[in-house]
């Protein structure tokens, strides 16, 4: 006999009645605010061509990091879940119903995790299922999220606006021409879908495809992208371009928060030498400390949103990153550092009104100890929220245990959920709005806190911080 699925309206809320009971007033009245999502991996052809879902494997299995890094641990290929390696020698399996089988015979593995948390909502409430995902039912849910994936309530857009976005960003490389936003922007449909600027692929040496991207930015700019001038002008120009599509914000994914100060001359050297495709990883480094100075100044010209995104040792796993890419799973959060690696770029912005910087960490245990008295000392920064690896039930606590003290609610920017699974977006926020309450309702059980300031603050972190700080 098939398990129930259920989910407890008291989710997340602490077991103790006063603290529960202040949680559910304050969740009542955020729980169906409009989601602002403001930085995002979605596709945006998905919401420009507007067509149904291929089925269920393509939708929640392959674009979700968390499920095949997980499953991958246990020993199951990458292959075996569809996954193609990029040298085309190895056929992935194709038969989509025997992948969800299998995924849902190990979705016993993610019991405890958040993927668990927000996978269980969308077949709950998006899919209507009513009992668990395990063998026995696999077949139920494939027919049952196929079935719906076919009808126009599950297209796109019309999920967009079933889950009350307000506005959501994806992220793009200066390369792409935004066609598919500018088809969003043109059509008879009023989502907001916006891009972020993400300039990584010509701003770190040491990504596979740098040289070649340099080329091609000049191409697309018309300068010359081998010369510090032209490669700077060409960030303008891009940036320009992005801005006039709506976007408010760039990204910046880098291994450590790094900046430096430059002169001309060393500026131009340094590029030089990364050029030949033969620089060290010092001047790599350098270099991609002197371009997040350079950003932040382009920022204060352009007004756009400053996002650096750190701490975390990108494709680990060399063999899996051989076989199949960027992005499948091998990931691992590192230490890191801001208080001097930032002193360079804040001594010429930290104290400029119209620049803002959020800093994005996985390395928690810098929280309390510098990013908190930063951001509540420097105008132009704000805590991002717990993310990737953090952005979980236990991660949204710690953040708010270690930072609330010292850089108060303000100097953040409430929740983005970052991800390429669209169906997740609602359960993640709902997850962030759950927390966040709990949070609150124990200042106030605790007298730190007045129930009107608690409801405020609720909305301010649900929804109007995000809208403020990017713009949106």
């Amino acid at each position: 006999m098939p398990r129930k699925l259920t989910l407890n309206p008291d989710r997340l809320f602490s077991p103790a009645p006063a603290v529960r009971g202040i949680a559910r007033e304050l969740y009542s009245g955020v729980k169906d605010l409009p989601i602002i999502s403001p930085h995002g991996h979605t596709d945006p052809a998905w919401f420009a061509l507007n067509e149904p879902f291929e089925d269920a494997v393509e939708l929640l299995i392959k674009p979700d990091h968390y499920v095949f890094r997980m499953l991958y641990s246990q020993g199951i290929p990458h292959e075996s879940l569809g996954i193609r390696p990029r040298d085309g020698k190895t056929r992935p399996e194709a038969d989509k119903r025997k992948i969800w089988r299998l995924f849902a015979e190990n979705y016993h593995l993610f019991r405890g995790t958040p993927s668990r948390m927000w996978l269980d909502t969308v077949f709950s409430e998006v899919f209507g299922i009513d009992v668990r995902l395990e063998a026995e039912t696999a077949d139920h849910y494939f027919n049952t999220i196929n079935a719906a994936l076919a009808t126009d309530a599950y297209r796109p857009r019309a999920l967009f606006d079933r889950f009350g976005i307000e506005a959501l960003s994806t992220t793009e490389s200066p390369l792409d021409q935004l066609d598919h936003h500018r088809t969003i922007r043109d059509s008879d449909w009023d989502g907001k879908v916006i891009s972020a600027y993400r300039p990584d692929v010509v701003t770190d040496p040491d990504h596979e495809a740098f040289l070649d991207s340099l080329r091609i930015f000049g191409e697309l700019t018309g300068e010359d992208t081998f010369t510090w001038n032209g490669y700077l002008n060409a960030h303008r120009k891009r940036r320009a371009y992005f801005k006039s599509l709506g976007v408010t914000s760039s990204d910046h994914g880098h291994p450590t928060a790094q900046t430096a100060d430059l002169t001309i001359a060393e500026a131009e050297a340094l590029f030089a030498r990364v050029c030949t495709g033969k620089a060290g990883k010092a001047d790599a480094e350098l270099f991609r400390a002197q371009i997040l100075t350079e950003m932040a100044g382009m920022s204060l010209e352009d007004g756009l949103v400053m996002q650096l995104h750190v701490g975390v040792a990108r494709n680990h796993n060399s063999l899996v990153f051989e076989r199949f890419g960027r992005d499948k799973g091998g990931d691992v959060p590192v230490a890191t550092t801001f208080v001097e690696a930032l002193r360079p770029l804040l001594q010429h912005f930290g104290n400029e009104p119209g620049f803002t910087l959020i800093l994005f960490t996985l390395d928690e245990t810098n929280y309390a100890r510098e990013l908190a008295p930063l951001a509540g000392h420097y105008p132009c920064l704000r805590l991002g929220p717990p993310w990737w690896f953090h952005d979980s039930p236990e991660g949204m606590r710690r953040y708010r245990q270690q930072i609330t003290e010292t850089a108060g609610f303000y100097n953040t920017v409430g929740f983005n959920d970052d991800t390429r699974a669209f169906l997740s977006i609602p359960a993640r926020h709902d997850v962030a709005r759950r927390m966040d309450c709990n949070w609150l309702a124990e200042l106030v059980a605790d007298h730190r806190l007045e129930m009107d300031e608690a409801a405020e603050l609720a909305a301010d972190l649900a929804y109007r911080l995000a809208k403020k700080t990017y713009k949106l």
